[in-house]
């Protein structure tokens, strides 16, 4: 069984970690992001994964892309488009690589979505209702701000699309998780289509396409609001199915998630919802709570980190306050008792720069 994997984004919303690493490579709970889909595809009987990338994507991606064939036993190969070509185009880019003899369906997946990911269930749903597709769905609070999937609860046949409702027409929203038969590739021309808007409405007037609810949390990772969000969701998640992996002590709130090469000193309050990288350095006197420090990370003496993202080989320095979906770059320097909050985003050795959020 075959899957792709769309990372075709240049991640402006995630700068600046993105300057220094594709977005699919950023670390989200100590493993790059574009991980934990692979493995739970590999954990589903997926044997191919292809990455749909850009032609700006640099050699990082063939770096790990030659780690993790072999870590996961898994084959993984590129598919690289030379112009934008939407969400639906590098699936007629792919196709060689998604169609063999077989006729099996093929999983496509958002790069950005994190979830528990019940592929062995999907796989189950599509061979019960017989259609040409089956996307994921989730349930959210508010569906005015997304595009909602109006569906046949009965049967969970979808019926239409709705883009941004100004009136209650259904809470379920795309989940970015697609398994798709072959044929769906005939419905798509190499151009630039979005799968959501050209494609499923077409198929689902045809009443060949089916929606399955998601169990368990979702979120769309791919800014550091929802990022931190969805890292709460995450660590929740390990609670419940993995709860050995998350520390727990005297200095410890909650749900926190360590790498075991960390170094904590003395009088330390880290949690709830923290996730540190290896090779941290974690100072005496040090208040963590609801963020992000990545790999190779310095955090001196009572120093704060609140809801913020900390990039690798980062240092803060003592008495400073990093704070308020705040984002540091890689290898930046925050001086004794600096104050970073609100939105700032600080690159590599420069100063604040509040506006560059997106």
């Amino acid at each position: 069984m075959k899957a792709l994997i769309l990372v075709g984004g240049f991640g402006t919303r995630l700068r600046p970690l993105t300057f220094s690493m594709p977005k699919p490579l950023v670390d989200f709970g100590n493993k790059p992001m574009i991980l934990h889909q692979i493995e739970a595809l590999k954990d589903a009987g997926v044997t191919e994964v292809v990455l749909a990338i850009n032609h700006q994507q640099p050699e990082v991606m063939l770096h790990f892309m030659k780690e993790y064939e072999k870590k996961l036993e898994i084959k993984i190969t590129f598919s690289q488009e030379t112009e934008p070509l939407g969400t639906a185009g590098p699936l007629a880019l792919a196709r060689d690589k998604l169609v063999d003899e077989s006729g099996e369906p093929f999983f496509v997946l958002n790069s950005d979505v994190i979830c528990e990911y019940p592929l062995l269930e999907m796989i189950e749903f599509h061979k019960t209702h017989g259609a040409e597709a089956s996307i994921m769905v989730t349930k959210v609070d508010d569906p005015s701000k997304y595009g909602v999937v109006v569906m046949e609860e009965a049967t969970a046949r979808v019926e239409s699309f709705v883009e941004k409702p100004l009136h209650f027409v259904g809470n379920k929203i795309n989940a970015g998780i697609y398994l798709l038969n072959p044929s769906v590739l005939d419905r798509i021309e190499l151009r630039r289509t979005s799968i959501e808007k050209e494609i499923f409405p077409k198929i689902a007037s045809e009443k060949m396409l089916y929606a399955m609810v998601l169990p368990g949390f979702w979120m769309d990772i791919g800014q550091p609001k929802d990022y931190i969000t969805g890292q709460r969701l995450y660590l929740d998640s390990l609670r419940k199915k993995s709860s050995q992996e998350l520390v727990t002590g005297d200095h410890i709130i909650g749900n926190v998630l360590v790498d075991e090469s960390v170094i904590i000193g003395e009088g330390c309050l880290i949690g709830p919802d923290v996730v540190i990288g290896q090779g941290c350095v974690i100072g005496s006197g040090v208040r963590l709570l609801g963020c992000t420090v990545m790999r190779g990370v310095r955090i001196k003496e009572h120093a704060c980190i609140s809801n913020s993202i900390v990039g690798w080989d980062s240092t803060v320095g003592r008495w400073a306050r990093v704070v308020n979906i705040t984002v540091l770059g890689k290898d930046v320097h925050v001086a004794d008792a600096e104050v970073y909050n609100s939105g700032a985003v600080i690159e590599e050795q420069m100063s604040l720069k509040p506006e560059m959020v997106i």
